[in-house]
């Protein structure tokens, strides 16, 4: 899953963004409001995690002026406001989700699954596809039984294929996602990842769409 960290703090924005890689998702970070509507509407982004109190504008403007330029992208809200009255506000405002700092990072991760969970109209917490069984929560991958171990990047792709069974990933779509900005991406580098997951789970698991780009494959039986 690719993130937008909207964070003016230094440290925490940087403390946000090594934690969120560490739960296998390719975490962008901007520091106001300007360079978050700019990279919002121009590149694709699964979550928004915004620290109200690190923008310019008057408390929840920026989420109006998302939602204004009908940007549908979750947003989860940190602030320092915990009164319910803060909290009816900013999620009327267009937030689909509200932390209080001090918030921990585990819950913050837990809401992310929560939200991504309820954009896929999905019940489980585990994504299954024929034998393979892919776990966001614990990180981990199942083939039967076997415990499958994945770099983040292969579990990453491996999520948002299982996520879209049956749908076509353009190559633009699937980068976007597993690379962040500033990354040192080689011009193969998809095509070592489709590679490597077809090598540990099935050869016929992905499907290449000459031009576009790549899907899963029926289930297996």
């Amino acid at each position: 899953m690719r993130i937008l960290v909207v964070e003016n703090n230094n440290l925490l924005g940087d403390g946000m963004r090594l934690g969120l890689k560490q739960y296998h998702h390719t975490v962008d970070w901007v520091k106001n409001e300007f360079a978050t509507l700019q990279a919002l509407q121009t590149e694709h982004f699964d979550m928004v995690v915004l620290d109200l109190n690190s923008t310019n504008s008057p408390e929840e403007e920026i989420l109006k002026k998302i939602r204004a330029k009908d940007i549908n992208v979750p947003v989860i809200v940190i602030a320092k406001q915990s009164t319910v009255e803060d909290r009816v506000r900013i999620l009327d405002a267009g937030a689909d989700d509200f932390l209080a700092k001090p918030f921990d990072l585990e819950e913050l991760c837990a809401r992310i699954r929560a939200i991504r969970r309820r954009t896929n109209s999905r019940i489980e917490s585990s994504i299954t596809h024929g034998l393979i069984t892919l776990d966001p929560a614990t990180r981990t991958v199942h083939k039967k039984d076997k415990l499958i171990n994945l770099p983040r990047r292969e579990f990453v792709l491996l999520q948002l294929l299982m996520e879209n069974p049956g749908r076509v990933m353009t190559r633009e779509q699937i980068m976007q996602i597993l690379y962040g900005w500033g990354a040192d991406i080689d011009s193969n580098a998809l095509e070592v990842h489709i590679h490597n997951l077809r090598t540990k789970f099935n050869r016929n698991l992905i499907k290449t769409v000459r031009g576009v780009g790549y899907a899963l494959q029926k289930q297996e039986h």
